[in-house]
């Protein structure tokens, strides 16, 4: 990869090995999502994907999860702005808004420690969609994202 590549090239220059160095591996866009089909706002919940390694903040079978589990998405420069939810936090949405990554993003910080220390991952409050029933899935919702409020 190229030295700071995040900072001297555009989302668009980036090689595939570069892009996918963007995530800070946080786990967020992991979580379960709901959208209210009457309002349009996004719930987010704290139940993750079934692959979803909480300890580790990553996919436990990433090279299949397309596969393995047919909703899962993938981001790219083509679809970036649909996916709204995404966290302020995010890498891809920094960079696409303007912004700089945050000091405790691995590419900065070295390692993901920084990251998890300062409790910007799932790792503190995730649970498996294997642990919670689906008829549950209320009661886990974290943050709403009125359809007003996307950016």
């Amino acid at each position: 990869m190229r030295e700071r590549f995040w900072e001297r090239f555009a989302l668009e220059e980036l090689t595939q090995e570069e892009w996918e160095a963007l995530c800070d591996g946080c786990g967020k866009c992991c979580l379960v999502k709901m959208e209210d089909p009457d309002s349009g706002d996004v719930a987010t919940l704290n139940v993750a994907c079934r692959l979803l390694d909480i300890g580790s903040c990553r996919c436990s079978d990433y090279d299949n999860r397309f596969q393995r589990v047919p909703e899962c998405t993938q981001l790219g420069l083509d679809n970036l702005h649909d996916f709204h939810w995404l966290p302020h936090s995010c890498a891809y949405r920094r960079l696409a808004e303007g912004r700089k990554l945050a000091s405790w993003h691995p590419l900065r910080s070295g390692s993901d420690r920084r990251m998890h220390e300062r409790r910007m991952s799932v790792r503190h409050f995730a649970v498996s969609e294997t642990e919670v029933d689906a008829a549950d899935y209320e009661e886990h919702i974290i943050e709403v994202i009125p359809l007003d409020d996307r950016r």
